[in-house]
């Protein structure tokens, strides 16, 4: 689905208040009683079946208090919280530098770290770096290297996983054995095209 906090018009950091003071003003706007006589009747109830997931996908965002939790960035499937989850405070800058938008400074402060010491939240940040800029095949490959060295981090797991599942919802896959599209999966089906609409601004990237 949309990004559920762009469909109740709030930001990912908004309160629990204002996340349901938004949904309760939609709920009321595109009820379908309001409409049960107009020509409106469909396109309402399905706007109003749209804000009820999105409500409940940020309940169980938080409640799970997983990598999609409040504090965190949405983007192309990928959240990602302010602090490192092994404590290590320069993972905790590259976050903050990667939630705010500077990934070219992130991504040299990675790139500046001992091959032999890139662990697995290493190659998660080096992964989200990718996601952020729209390198969808390198991004799900730093997150299967990650979860491969950390299987039960729940947040490399999440990232891993929502990726992965929009990339199957819309052709084969990310093939991350030849390190770029292989046939163009990617592309079959425009999946370049929507991901970027969905996730990156509508920016379109070249990735065949």
């Amino acid at each position: 689905m949309n990004d559920p906090y762009k469909v109740l018009g709030v930001s990912s950091n908004a309160s629990d208040e204002e996340i349901k003071k938004a949904y309760r003003e939609l709920a009321r706007k595109y009820h379908p009683d309001k409409y049960r006589d107009s020509d409106l009747a469909d396109l309402a109830s399905e706007k109003m079946k749209e804000i009820n997931a999105a409500y409940e996908e940020i309940q169980k965002m938080r409640a799970a208090g997983s990598s999609y939790q409040r504090g965190g960035a949405y983007g192309a499937g990928g959240y990602a919280r302010n602090e490192s989850s092994t404590g290590n405070p320069k993972y905790s800058q590259i976050r903050r530098m990667i939630n705010s938008g500077h990934l070219d400074e992130a991504d040299r402060i990675l790139t500046e770290v001992d091959p032999q010491d890139r662990d697995a939240e290493w190659n998660f940040l080096k992964g989200y770096v990718m996601l952020r800029r729209g390198h969808y095949v390198d991004a799900q490959r730093f997150f299967d290297i990650a979860c491969s060295m950390d299987p039960y981090n729940q947040e490399y797991y999440a990232a891993q996983q929502e990726l992965q599942r929009r990339a199957n919802g819309y052709g084969r896959g990310y093939n991350t054995t030849t390190g770029g599209c292989s046939g163009c999966d990617i592309c079959s089906g425009l999946l370049c095209a929507d991901c970027c609409c969905e996730c990156c601004g509508g920016d379109l990237i070249s990735c065949c």
